[in-house]
């Protein structure tokens, strides 16, 4: 999310509270509550945990508002009414949001300190250049995004052109994004790399790649 510095906390806080009405919860966990509805039984209410900001007074009278009489609930977790209507809506989503403080060269050093410590925040001047290289680390730690370079058989690595992938991605992968078919003309690949215990080694499709591995692909 894109902030101006200059405009202090206010503008986050609108754009927070319109993606907040539309479902949209950012840097936030699905609260861990198990509920499903039953056909009869009335109200199965249980907890794991110490609940200090509801009851199952409380639960079975947001159940009543959404036509819901027979249902399990299970509380893994202090969670709040709010969040218990968020598990009973099951439409809301759940994103990881990195903040982006831009303008920082038009506020003083010590706003810009404050900015900086909060939590998913980066600062940044796009028209000074200032701290740009830190936001785009950041940027690929939050996207989980991993460097996959691929090498032909007698040819050095290609490290000009390499594939981006989500971090957790195997050889599989790999190959649906060389091209569509590689995948059922699969025989084995090499792989150079920290996801190997040797380099190079020989790996199955379901092999999972490490940033800036090497991989050669061997058709049928």
């Amino acid at each position: 999310m894109m902030l101006d510095a200059t405009k202090q906390d206010i503008q986050r806080q609108l754009l927070e509270k319109e993606l907040e009405s539309v479902g949209i919860r950012l840097n936030k966990q699905k609260p861990n509550i198990y509920f499903k509805v039953k056909k009869g039984g009335g109200l199965s209410f249980n907890s794991t945990c110490n609940l200090t900001k509801i009851d199952e007074k409380l639960v079975q009278l947001i159940l009543h508002e959404y036509k819901i009489f027979n249902a399990e609930v299970l509380f893994r977790e202090d969670c709040t009414a709010d969040e218990l209507i968020d598990v009973i809506c099951a439409n809301r989503v759940y994103l990881p949001c990195l903040y982006v403080y831009n303008k920082i060269d038009q506020i003083s050093i010590e706003e810009v300190d404050r900015i900086a410590r909060q939590p998913h925040s980066v600062v940044v001047s796009c028209n000074m250049k200032l701290n740009l290289d830190y936001l785009l680390e950041t940027l690929w730690e939050y996207l989980a995004l991993i460097r996959v370079y691929t090498k032909k058989p007698g040819q050095p690595p290609d490290f000009n052109d390499g594939l981006i992938l989500r971090r957790g991605a195997s050889v599989e992968h790999v190959c649906h994004v060389i091209h569509r078919n590689l995948a059922e003309a699969f025989k084995y690949a090499l792989v150079w790399g920290t996801s190997t215990k040797y380099s190079p080694q020989r790996v199955g499709i379901s092999h999972i790649m490490q940033d800036e591995d090497v991989i050669q692909v061997v058709k049928k």
